[in-house]
């Protein structure tokens, strides 16, 4: 084992360090990212996603008799999608809200908090497919958040 002095760059993620903590961010992968996708002459968004967007399978798309104006096409090149594991036009979109500010990523204070906070919401019959409840979390430990859905 050798000391390669300090963390700057590990897995993809950058480190930053001061006196109040460290900051980790994804600059590089998320500007390669939005490159890839050819979306860096794309007009950014300021929100991930539309409010109220609901995302659907094609499968559910083909039970259901009522047909939306915007349908769901199977892709011919399914390299893109695969990298980003969700719906396209989605993803595309989120691609465009972190163009916004692709530095941005978790700041750990250095201060030592030993505070475990939880956060839940839950929006009863939300998904489409299922009308199942959709539940969410946060959980925080002291003022770094250590896991979520």
């Amino acid at each position: 084992m050798k000391d390669l002095g300090e963390l700057k760059f590990f897995l993809g993620i950058e480190f930053s360090r001061s006196q109040e903590g460290i900051v980790m961010c994804q600059r590089k992968y998320a500007l390669e990212l939005v490159s890839e996708l050819g979306l860096a002459g794309a007009k950014p968004t300021a929100t991930p996603l539309e409010f109220n967007y609901k995302i659907t399978s094609i499968e559910f798309d083909k039970q259901v008799s009522d047909v939306r104006s915007t349908v769901d096409k199977e892709l011919e090149d399914k390299g893109g999608y695969q990298g980003l594991v969700s719906h396209m036009e989605a993803t595309q979109r989120v691609v465009r809200y972190i163009k916004t500010a692709p530095g941005l990523g978790l700041f750990m204070l250095a201060k030592v908090s030993k505070s475990l906070t939880a956060y839940c919401d839950s929006d009863w019959g939300a998904c489409v497919e299922s009308r199942r409840s959709v539940t969410c979390y946060a959980v925080k430990f002291g003022e770094a958040m250590i896991s979520w859905k």
